[in-house]
């Protein structure tokens, strides 16, 4: 019988997330998973698991949880207080959790998401290849609530890594390499010039579906009416009210407002770290 996981403490926001559901995004359903994919990586590479294998993904005030058995754990992404039975442990390393006891993962004390993996990772029911939840679609388990049980699979047989890896610090400033999208031309010059020149902030209604910027609205040359079209991660698209919003991994697979760029896939990792009030600099790339 497998081990299993009790949540004692659901925190704002936690969910399972694994590396997300690929190739459905024709039937609607977009990728979700890990918005921080390498603290994932890291965290499970630390325990031999699987890189892709089922995480935690706790949001801004942690999570705790009791494990029924004893079992091994990394706490890592946004850096917090990680305590076992209120005695503090390591954050970023591997740390043996006895049957019982309560692993607390505490408030981040920078960074926006933590990350708890756990040797064998999360076993929750795949669904449509993936474990991951999808707060848009509602696909994948809910929300974690207090009470919540939760599965574990079986630790995995390949060598963990042998220390504990640097982390990469949660950013001070965001720098969002964007490349043209298919409606720039929907803006005016001096929008498009405002949108890599000015500094923008993180907007505090940001979540796991899009990063909202608060910052100089941008003007459209072009005030008619979008039918909706196809988005991909990292697609920045700007509504009525001229913010820029950036894509993140539970977006909607469509959408009627205008995509005036898409930012790199690789910086939005540091995008799922970015505090309320991060300045964000959009630059050609």
């Amino acid at each position: 019988m497998s081990a299993k996981l009790t949540v004692v403490r659901s925190g704002a926001l936690t969910t399972v997330q694994d590396a997300g559901r690929h190739g459905y995004a024709h039937l609607g359903v977009p990728r979700s998973g890990s918005l921080d994919a390498p603290a994932m990586t890291l965290a499970n590479r630390l325990l031999g698991n699987d890189p892709g294998a089922a995480v935690l993904e706790a949001t801004l005030t942690g999570c705790a949880l009791r494990p029924d058995r004893g079992v091994t754990v990394v706490v890592g992404g946004a850096p917090c207080p990680v305590t076992v039975d209120g005695r503090p442990v390591a954050w970023g390393a591997p740390v043996r959790v006895p049957a019982d006891a309560v692993l607390n993962v505490g408030t981040a004390t920078a960074g926006v998401r933590s990350y708890v993996a756990v040797a064998g990772g999360i076993a929750t029911e795949p669904v449509l290849g993936s474990r991951s939840t999808d707060l848009l679609s509602g696909l994948g388990p809910a929300p974690l609530r207090d009470g919540d049980v939760l599965p574990l699979g079986a630790p995995a047989r390949q060598p963990a890594l042998p220390f504990a890896a640097p982390w990469p610090a949660p950013p001070a400033a965001l720098v969002l390499p964007l490349r043209p999208g298919p409606r720039a031309d929907w803006f005016t010059p001096a929008a498009l010039r405002t949108l890599t020149s000015a500094t923008y902030r993180v907007s505090p209604h940001s979540n796991r579906i899009g990063l909202r910027t608060e910052g100089p609205a941008l003007e459209r040359r072009s005030t008619g009416e979008l039918p909706s079209e196809g988005m991909v991660l990292g697609a920045v698209q700007v509504p009525p009210d001229g913010r820029p919003v950036v894509f993140l991994h539970d977006h909607p697979t469509t959408g009627g407002y205008p995509v005036i760029g898409v930012v790199v896939e690789a910086a939005l990792a540091r995008a799922a770290q970015a505090c309320a009030g991060t300045p964000v600099r959009f630059t050609p790339g």
